[in-house]
């Protein structure tokens, strides 16, 4: 009955490993997709990695009042907040994935 106790702890670290795997699975798989944040009814979009990588803003050129700029700054910063809200939501989805064999009391032998 002495080995029960390292039994139980191996599995532990066995089960911890095969999580952490997963979890930078689910990581790297949410970093390369794409996503797209908008604003101002799609007249401004920010296209952005699931790393965190931006790729492209659009602008349309009915937006662009020179005497109004800072409307279009806000359409755009707008568009940003959408867009992290966006990869947000995609790596909640891709952790959501994750098989963490019944939780915490999985982790810790209990049902």
């Amino acid at each position: 009955m002495a080995d029960e106790p390292d039994l139980n702890l191996n599995a532990l670290l066995e089960q911890a490993q095969q999580v952490q795997q997963q979890l930078l699975a689910a990581r790297s798989a949410a970093a390369e997709q794409v996503v797209e944040g908008h604003a101002g009814g799609g007249v401004v979009s920010v296209e952005v990695t699931g790393g965190l990588e931006f790729r492209k803003v659009t602008i349309s050129p009915e937006v662009v009042d020179p005497a109004d700029v800072e409307m279009l700054e806000d359409l755009v910063l707008a568009a940003i907040h959408d867009a992290l809200h966006r990869v947000e939501e995609l790596q909640q989805g891709a952790m959501g994935g994750l098989d963490l064999g019944g939780g915490i009391q999985g982790l810790l032998g209990g049902s």
